[in-house]
């Protein structure tokens, strides 16, 4: 796919920080094929991620999750295109805890409204920390501007 000019594209190339939800948990886009819609990135969740048990709490690992598989997909659809999760499961194998995490996402199934994709959370030693899968509807957003992190502060949320 050409080089594209535009904020998701942008961001996932980090040009851009991305929504606060991903500057909040230090996303960042370190490989990307558009053609087999295959990412990896890494997260670095921050203290205020911690359950009382010492690891990253359930919901923000979900996030990461949905945030990779979700804009794994997005960058194979067209400009104006943006994929919602209808269904969404994840399966937590160990604590996840402070310090880089790296998440792979990975198209499984593309029908022309629908896609499957699965992901999967990893320390840096490549311990398999958790896994999800998640359905996505195709939808069209006409006249909407995303927010990519265009004109977000320059410090980190």
């Amino acid at each position: 796919m050409p080089e594209r000019d535009d904020p998701l594209w942008h961001f996932v190339h980090n040009r851009l920080p991305g929504p606060p939800s991903a500057r909040f948990l230090g996303w960042r886009c370190v490989e990307l094929d558009v053609a087999r819609g295959t990412i990896a990135v890494e997260c670095a969740p921050k203290p205020a991620c911690l359950n009382p048990a010492g690891g990253i709490a359930g919901g923000f690992i979900a996030h990461m999750l949905d945030a990779t598989m979700g804009l794994g997909v997005a960058i194979t659809l067209e400009p104006g295109q943006f994929p919602t999760t209808v269904e969404f499961k994840v399966c937590f194998l160990r604590p996840v805890r402070l310090g880089t995490v790296i998440g792979r996402a990975r198209i499984v199934h593309r029908g022309e409204a629908m896609i499957f994709a699965e992901g999967e959370l990893r320390d840096p030693d490549n311990r398999l920390l958790a896994t999800a899968t998640a359905t996505l509807r195709i939808v069209t957003i006409p006249n909407v501007e995303l927010d990519f992190g265009q004109g977000a502060p320059e410090q980190p949320l």
